[in-house]
């Protein structure tokens, strides 16, 4: 069962829900789209999916609840990347340091504005080895693009011309590995009934591949 923890990330606490499977292969942190949050509902999907799968989440508000309130209005935080980013390799730190998660391989996954964040923090950060985006909005990374060199899945809807393209262009930028996966009649949201379930599978394969255990891993256990 997920238990929840406050964490101290780069001058602020944030609150997460953490679950920790049995001997996980890896620990995916989630940074959540504008307006969502740790209990968004597409996200629990996707990070049940990953327990599952025998990996570790760690679905954190990059936001404080004060931030929260102001966003709600102004939706001045949302895309404050630089922010979210900086959130977001802090929990990097705190996953490596985290005794329970300690050598546990990281992964990243993020959706709408915040996958820009995450796709800064792993080009800052070493130690992530990967990234999934759902529904992500790459391109607000900027330069940092090219200085991300971990495998990267993107998802996007069928529904979601725009952001597809969007997600095209900076996968040109991008220097290691890296797909495009249009989801069939998916829309931004991926409310249509079935389409969320295929992001939580494609999600879930990705990180199975390419969060692998090694011999650090192991001995840290």
């Amino acid at each position: 069962m997920p238990y929840e923890i406050t964490i101290a990330a780069a001058g602020v606490e944030l609150e997460a829900d953490v679950r920790i499977p049995e001997a996980p292969r890896g620990v995916v942190l989630f940074a959540h789209g504008s307006g969502s949050g740790r209990h968004s509902p597409r996200n629990q999907l996707v990070a049940g999916q990953l327990n599952d799968a025998g990996l570790a989440t760690v679905l954190a508000d990059l936001l404080t609840p004060a931030e929260e309130r102001i966003d709600v209005t102004t939706r001045q935080y949302r895309f404050d990347i630089g922010r979210l980013a900086t959130r977001l390799a802090a929990l990097t730190d705190w996953s490596a340091a985290y005794q329970p998660l300690a050598g546990v391989p990281i992964g990243l996954f993020g959706a709408s504005t915040a996958a820009a964040a995450a796709l800064v923090a792993a080009a800052v950060r070493p130690r992530v080895r990967t990234f999934v985006s759902r529904g992500g909005r790459p391109d607000l990374a900027g330069d940092y693009l090219r200085k991300v060199r971990q495998p990267t899945l993107l998802i996007v809807g069928e529904a979601d011309p725009v952001v597809a393209e969007l997600n095209r262009e900076a996968m040109r930028e991008l220097r290691g590995e890296s797909r495009l996966v249009i989801v069939p009649g998916a829309s931004h949201l991926f409310s249509e009934p079935g389409t969320l379930e295929q992001v939580a599978r494609l999600a879930t394969e990705w990180f199975v591949t390419h969060l692998p255990y090694s011999t650090l891993d192991e001995t840290n256990r």
